[in-house]
């Protein structure tokens, strides 16, 4: 089993930035993968991006494009740089891991664990 811990969110104002982490560990396999998404109030959950954790290959959902950049390190604690913060960016956002297999994915169910979340609020 592999345990998710989000850190770094709050609250800033429309333009700004924030930097998103999370920490993985337990039984982390050769195959592995994580991702981050977002859920704002009374919306379902969305994909903003996903990494392959050999070779770093990353995907993007639409909202993200341009504007945030996911990243790990050597130690299993994966990042998500937001820019340029909208207010519609205002949700919490879960960190996702994928065990097993290394295959990006953008859908709830291709991720096996999540964290607890971690509030981000856009001011305008």
């Amino acid at each position: 089993q592999v345990q998710l811990v989000e850190s770094g969110g709050g609250l800033v104002q429309a333009g700004g930035s924030l930097r998103l982490s999370c920490a993985a560990s337990g039984r982390i396999l050769t195959r592995f993968a994580m991702g981050w998404f977002r859920q704002a109030p009374g919306k379902e959950r969305e994909f903003v991006a996903a990494l392959r954790w050999s070779g770093q290959q990353k995907i993007y959902g639409d909202s993200a494009k341009g504007r945030f950049t996911m990243s790990r390190d050597a130690d299993y604690t994966v990042h998500l740089q937001m820019n340029s913060l909208k207010p519609e960016d205002t949700a919490v956002y879960y960190c996702a891991a994928r065990v097993g297999s290394s295959r990006l994915g953008d859908q709830v169910s291709d991720y096996t664990s999540w964290g607890q979340g971690t509030q981000v609020a856009v001011s305008s």
